[in-house]
């Protein structure tokens, strides 16, 4: 899905710009399965993320630091 923006359900930072306890940090490794509107982040620890698409978005909401 080029040109598709998504956001993730809930938010995946520790509230100082770091990924939450447990995550890789400055990366994780895994697999986004995309299905219509909707994308899944899963990986080998257990970790399930669900984002939604973004109608109309045409950049990213926010980078990281």
């Amino acid at each position: 899905m080029q040109d598709t923006f998504f956001l993730a359900d809930q938010p995946l930072n520790d509230g100082h710009g770091n990924p939450p306890a447990g995550w890789g940090n400055p990366y994780q490794s895994g697999t986004i399965t995309v299905a219509g509107s909707q994308a899944v982040f899963h990986d080998d620890s257990g970790h399930t993320v669900t984002f939604h698409e973004r109608p109309g978005a045409t950049s990213f909401l926010q980078t990281c630091s």
